[in-house]
């Protein structure tokens, strides 16, 4: 390398005084960028071999050659072998010295840096809740939503039994005696303006229903919790025990309860708090045939009990909600695998 460097030298100095100034000119400007390209590269035997050996071998040269040339660029490559020793001679080892201090920085309190967590997703994850082979008790209040005059709010309470996770065979009761009331206007309406409405009254009622759960799933609330949810669908058949309240001829006329024929429709939305403990909410409309008071007196047969009722039947619907919580037993579940 020295040997074809000298010859280089030789030449120029035979072409003449022009080209080499002109050549000296160049070398000045390119000189700088070189070195500092020099300092930037490095290769496989370089980081192996020690600084020290590897400088003396490759710059004893260029030092030379600047000193014949002129010495600003001598000065200029001592400065930059002045800053490759400082640096070090194995760049690997100060790379790697490097990428560990970053794994080990702190945040400007003082605190460690968190470390991100890769969390396991399953594509296919458990159910919160198995309720195949478990009872579901219910208790609940119940509002009628359809009539603003007359309520018939009730007690109510559901015993399901959960033939598998979506399907439920069960049996619902419900007392409204004593619970459900009248408004006041419809009474002071009827007692001044002589316009009186047929008006109903329940006793209980009792239904055998299925329920179907199509939907389940799970949301946030408060930006900390997540709760399980389902909505379900429920119908049946059963039985409402009602009488007509005497208000066309209450003087004389008065009803026993009887048994009416009643289905029941509805949807509803659980809630879960636990494994075992949920809240829900429920729409639920009950149709059956009612039989009201007749709205005509006959003088002739005022006190016989067969004119007092209306020949016709009339569809009744009593559209009602009910608030509750449910309990699941056993309260504890096991997830059986297929072999």
């Amino acid at each position: 390398m020295n040997l074809g460097f000298r010859h280089d030298v030789q030449t120029l100095k035979w072409m003449g005084p022009l080209a080499f100034g002109l050549l000296a000119v160049i070398s000045l400007g390119l000189l700088p960028h070189a070195v500092r390209a020099q300092d930037m590269s490095f290769d496989i035997n370089e980081t192996e071999s020690s600084a020290p050996k590897g400088k003396a071998k490759g710059k004893a040269a260029p030092a030379k050659e600047a000193k014949e040339t002129k010495e600003e660029p001598a000065e200029a490559e001592g400065g930059g072998e002045a800053s490759a020793e400082a640096g070090g001679g194995d760049v690997l080892s100060e790379l790697s010295a490097g990428k560990g201090k970053k794994e080990n920085e702190t945040d400007e309190g003082g605190l460690p840096r968190e470390k991100e967590v890769a969390e396991k997703i399953y594509a296919v994850q458990r159910m919160y809740v198995l309720r195949s082979g478990r009872f579901e008790l219910a208790p609940s209040m119940a509002f009628t939503v359809n009539d603003q005059y007359v309520s018939h709010n009730a007690l109510a309470a559901g015993l399901n039994y959960w033939v598998s996770n979506v399907l439920a065979v069960g049996v619902n009761f419900l007392w409204y005696q004593g619970i459900e009331s009248e408004s006041a206007l419809n009474f002071a309406v009827r007692r001044s303006a002589r316009l009186a409405v047929p008006v109903t009254q329940y006793q209980l009622g009792g239904n055998l229903n299925f329920t179907y759960v199509p939907i389940y799933g799970k949301f946030e609330m408060f930006n900390d919790s997540i709760f399980q949810w389902d909505t379900y669908l429920v119908g049946g058949v059963g039985v409402l025990r009602t009488r007509p309240v005497a208000v066309i001829d209450p003087a004389v006329r008065t009803f026993d309860f009887d048994w009416r024929v009643a289905f029941n429709v509805g949807v509803g939305i659980r809630v879960f708090l636990t494994k075992w403990l949920t809240v829900f909410g429920e729409l639920r409309d009950y149709i059956y045939m009612e039989k009201l008071e007749s709205l005509t007196v006959s003088l002739a047969q005022r006190g016989e009990p067969t004119t007092w009722i209306d020949a016709n039947s009339t569809v009744t619907n009593n559209v009602m909600m009910h608030v509750g919580f449910t309990m699941f037993f056993p309260f504890t579940f096991e997830y059986r695998y297929p072999k």
